[in-house]
């Protein structure tokens, strides 16, 4: 292990000159929080929510922050932000006005509300930069708790690079002596992911340094409604470790005394850093001086007792009083500081104002240009200059106005058809120009995104044996942990039995405890564990037992993974690979298919849909060679059929947006995936004893869908199309529906209505007799297909019923 870095003596006039200085960023950060909820209730800004009242206990933080460690935190923390180096008074103000140039806002460029803070972590070619040289803050997100899932992966990342031989480390790690820290409001602390984190962190006993900022509210609704004994350290006092049991260290700090804060956090450092040891750190006896947020008022809530205490306990104020009777300083030097602060944050809230606004003044001249130009040689000349006279009043105008004014005007010269054409150019270019700065990195825009996928077929002995499906993607594992040092697996049951199918078997003997490892059964943090992890350059695959189980997890996978390359306009990326089974299988809880819900919630993430193991192993082999994270869903059903064995385990791959056709046919286009395929294969050759010869196509990719479109293709050979799913009525079938028809423009080759087919709209009832009733059968599948061709040729195919 690297040695940890260890404490320089200083003289007293650098340590006078660094307390000083403390003061100061303290100073600066709350005139930036007040004079930014000025700017909101005046107008320029949607939204604010600031870090007044916790500024003291930041700068402690910041101070045991070292290069290579990772911030995983709540939407106050600027005042550590301004500390680390990471945050400037014109960055502030850039994000709260929601500024789309990621030069000027290198949080988010204007994707998230001000108090959302991120470093970057790749180049502006998607790369990663060295992260060992540079304090990082994972990207936050607003719902509550919401960032501490992957605050134990970002901890848990250390431990894999310290206890895991052969993994690169370059750019990631110093032999993993990096602590993840993570902060969180009091309030927040009530919800399930903070308590499955800190259960789970305990568990795996994780450099992890956990900060609650308290100040006795979550908005208006006191800690007694909050919290059991009205203290969250209290209550999680089972956690602390002691000589017979591994556990946390839990310290507690008054927010408002510098010199205590200061040495708890270096404690808590120095065991995290040293000893992989969790710490909470509960900071008690915080305030709140402009309340929650704008939306409110504290005064609302707060009594005149509460209110008092909170002025005289303002951390600020106290660091004031400490400084002074310590001999630091005087009352008039931090005056002086004071006085600057206000100037400086006057100043930076200027610049930063007049880089947001300009911008779009000019683009409103250069329309109001076209615009007069249009109406000097218009019919409709007297209308298109009131509408220029009330656009040339708008002082600041956002880029609403802009296009708003601009497709208002070309709908009073719809009908000149030449004067409208330079407007009309202005509009589509504009449009081009400005959707990016908010639509853009939804995806990755590197070299290794999923778009440069090619299929790598699986190649086979002539004398290739049929084994059960599950070896095959058991050997695949194999040649994957073996090719990549950086590869592991996770999840309930993943490592001693080799998951629930076994397609890991004897993986976690033949690669540790560590890289296949079985976890605790919480889904959340799972996700959490893989989204952490990747942020820090490992390949993580995290399991999810079934994918009706996928729903304890959606939240973070919607809300956190599946949001971050666009939050940070791509400037960070978490390739994590989701690995679950789903389907068909019998009963409510293991065999639902809820992929309507799952491609609605996880834009961002690609959802993968193979119909066997091979094709699995496949996506697999392609996904660790991309920079996007994706969940694969294998077929529950199908880990005991045959397949062959591939010689070529590893290396083949399996493209991703590309469908198959699995059939030929000239009558009609029967579109599915996963294990419903076998049964429309099954009807299709039912069918052709009826003189029906259907065309089938495995979708295989569901996000991004036939990005090549050859269903269209097959569409205008059939002019027939059906589409069966398993998912509920209204679900994925008809997001397929709509990629065919709308998008792809296959209505224009129907002959005949499109149709769908999925399962009721119930859970599937437990049973065999359950599942032919619930979900659609070769029956089903049959006669609707029949009722199509009848429908279109009735004289031929005569009605069944």
């Amino acid at each position: 292990m690297t040695e940890i870095q260890t404490k320089v003596e200083i003289t007293f006039e650098d340590f006078k000159a660094e307390v000083l200085n403390d003061f100061k960023i303290a100073t600066i950060s709350r005139e930036c929080s007040l004079l930014g909820r000025r700017e909101v209730l005046t107008g320029k800004a949607k939204f604010g929510i600031f870090g007044d009242g916790k500024e003291v206990p930041q700068l402690a933080l910041a101070k045991a922050f070292k290069n290579g460690d990772f911030r995983s935190g709540y939407y106050r923390d600027q005042t550590f932000m301004m500390a680390i180096g990471e945050l400037t008074i014109e960055q502030f103000f850039a994000g709260l006005y929601g500024h789309t140039d990621i030069n000027f806002d290198p949080m988010s460029a204007g994707r998230q509300m001000g108090g959302h803070f991120a470093t970057h972590s790749l180049d502006e070619n998607g790369n990663w930069k060295d992260l060992t040289t540079q304090k990082n803050s994972s990207a936050d997100i607003s719902p509550t708790a919401g960032q501490m899932p992957r605050l134990l992966g970002l901890a848990q990342a250390s431990k894999i690079y310290r206890k895991v031989t052969g993994i690169n480390q370059t750019n990631f790690s110093v032999n993993g002596n990096e602590i993840a820290w993570g902060t969180i409001g009091n309030a927040s602390t009530s919800e399930g992911l903070f308590f499955e984190t800190i259960n789970a962190a305990g568990v795996l006993q994780v450099p992890m340094v956990m900060s609650v900022w308290d100040d006795d509210y979550g908005i208006s609704v006191h800690a007694k409604h909050q919290t059991t004994k009205e203290n969250i350290s209290e209550i999680l006092k089972g956690f602390q470790r002691d000589e017979n049991n591994k556990g946390y260290e839990i310290l507690t700090v008054k927010g408002w005394d510098y010199p205590t804060l200061v040495s708890t956090y270096e404690k808590a450092a120095a065991i995290a850093r040293e000893e992989h040891v969790p710490v909470l750190i509960h900071i008690i006896e915080l305030t709140q001086p402009q309340g929650h947020s704008t939306s409110g008022s504290h005064e609302r809530y707060k009594n005149a007792d509460r209110l008092a205490w909170e002025a005289n306990f303002d951390c600020l104020v106290q660091m004031r009083k400490w400084l002074i009777e310590n001999n630091l300083a005087t009352s008039e030097e931090l005056e002086i500081i004071e006085v600057q602060a206000k100037k400086d944050v006057l100043e930076g809230k200027k610049v930063a104002w007049k880089a947001f606004v300009d911008p779009m003044k000019e683009e409103q001249n250069e329309l109001l240009a076209i615009l007069k130009t249009l109406a000097d040689s218009s019919e409709n000349k007297v209308f298109i200059e009131k509408i220029i006279s009330d656009f040339a009043s708008i002082k600041e105008p956002i880029r609403k106005d802009i296009l708003i004014t601009a497709r208002k005007v070309l709908r009073i010269v719809i009908n000149e058809t030449t004067n409208k054409i330079p407007l009309s150019n202005w509009i589509t270019n504009y449009t081009d120009k400005i959707q990016p700065k908010f639509s853009s990195y939804l995806f990755s825009q590197s070299d290794k995104n999923i778009l440069t996928s090619i299929d790598v077929s699986a190649t086979y002995d002539a004398l290739a044996e049929e084994v059960d499906a599950r070896l095959v993607l058991r050997d695949n594992f194999d040649a994957i942990f073996t090719k990549y040092p950086e590869a592991l697996i996770f999840g309930e049951d993943t490592g001693n039995i080799g998951d629930v199918n076994q397609g890991l078997e004897g993986m976690q003997e033949k690669y540790g405890e560590l890289r296949v490892a079985d976890v605790g059964i919480r889904e959340a943090t799972i996700i959490g564990q893989g989204i952490g992890m990747a942020m820090r350059g490992l390949r993580p695959i995290a399991e999810i037992q079934y994918l009706d189980y996928l729903l304890y997890a959606i939240q973070i996978m919607s809300d956190d993974l599946a949001t971050l390359q666009y939050r940070t306009h791509g400037r960070q990326k978490a390739p994590l690979i989701i690995r679950t089974r789903g389907h068909r299988l019998e009963g409510i809880w293991h065999s639902g298919s809820p992929m309507g819900m799952i491609i609605n919630a996880i834009r961002g993430i690609h959802v993968l849909v193979p119909r066997n193991m091979t094709k699995a192993a496949g996506f697999y082999n392609t996904l660790l060679e991309k920079d996007e994270p994706a969940l694969v869903i294998e077929c529950l059903n199908g880990y005991r059929l045959k397949e062959k064995m591939p010689t070529n385990l590893g290396e083949f791959k399996t493209a991703i947006g590309v469908v198959e056709t699995i059939k030929e046919g000239s009558d009609i286009t029967l579109v599915s995936y996963g294990s419903t395929l076998r049964l429309v294969e099954q009807a299709a050759k039912e069918l052709e004893n009826f003189g029906i010869n259907a065309e089938i196509i495995d979708v295989q990719s569901l996000l991004p869908f036939d990005i090549n479109h050859d269903i269209v293709k097959s569409i205008a050979k059939t002019n027939r199309l059906l589409v069966i799913d398993e998912d509920l009525p209204g679900g994925a079938s008809a997001y397929i529906l709509q990629e065919i028809i709308e998008n792809q423009n296959g209505y224009q080759y129907l002959d005949s209505a499109p149709q769908t087919l999925a399962s009721q709209s119930h859970r599937p009832a437990y049973g065999t007799d359950g599942d032919y009733f619930s979900k659609p059968s070769v029956e089903d599948i049959f006669e609707k297909v029949y009722a199509v061709m009848h429908e279109a040729f009735p004289n031929k195919y005569k009605s069944l019923y």
